[in-house]
């Protein structure tokens, strides 16, 4: 029953299953996507190793909600890595962070903020697109065991 078994013949559209039949429900639902990148910078204002020139490779992770449209979609998985690769990696990768962000000491948290305000921009142009788009979250790793969030909720209401 629950074997292996090679498909005969794939589903049609409109003949086997109905436009109408591909958005299932009506629900706020969340999508997440993660990049990395690698990067350079310095604090200011800091006793301690990170005061010096050094690099990381940061993980970034995107928690993004909204409403399905008519194909049952949120938002398409590359529709979300092209507003990254256009809109904020450009500023991240292989790049010396004091130079390239705002005037900021780019601590993890500064920087985690930067890039919530990057993509919520980025939905808000395109939200003929996307049906009640909004970023929920974004966690930025600074090293493995170590990140910055930053959520709607915080940045709404503060």
């Amino acid at each position: 029953m629950f074997g292996f078994r090679i498909v005969e013949q794939l589903q049609k559209i409109d003949q086997d299953i109905k436009r109408e039949q591909l958005k299932y429900h009506s629900k706020r639902v969340l999508v997440s996507k993660e990049f990395t990148f690698d990067s350079a910078h310095h604090l200011h204002a800091y006793e301690g190793k990170c005061k010096n020139l050094h690099g990381h490779t940061y993980k970034v992770i995107f928690g993004l909600s909204g409403f399905v449209d008519e194909r049952g979609l949120m938002i398409d998985f590359g529709d979300i890595k092209e507003i990254w690769k256009s809109k904020i990696e450009i500023y991240l990768d292989h790049k010396y962070l004091n130079e390239t962000l705002p005037p900021m000491n780019t601590t993890a948290e500064n920087m985690v903020v930067w890039i919530y305000e990057k993509m919520a921009g980025a939905l808000l142009e395109r939200q003929d697109l996307y049906d009640g788009a909004r970023v929920e979250f974004v966690r930025l790793y600074e090293t493995p065991t170590s990140y910055a969030e930053a959520r709607r909720e915080w940045m709404e209401l503060e």
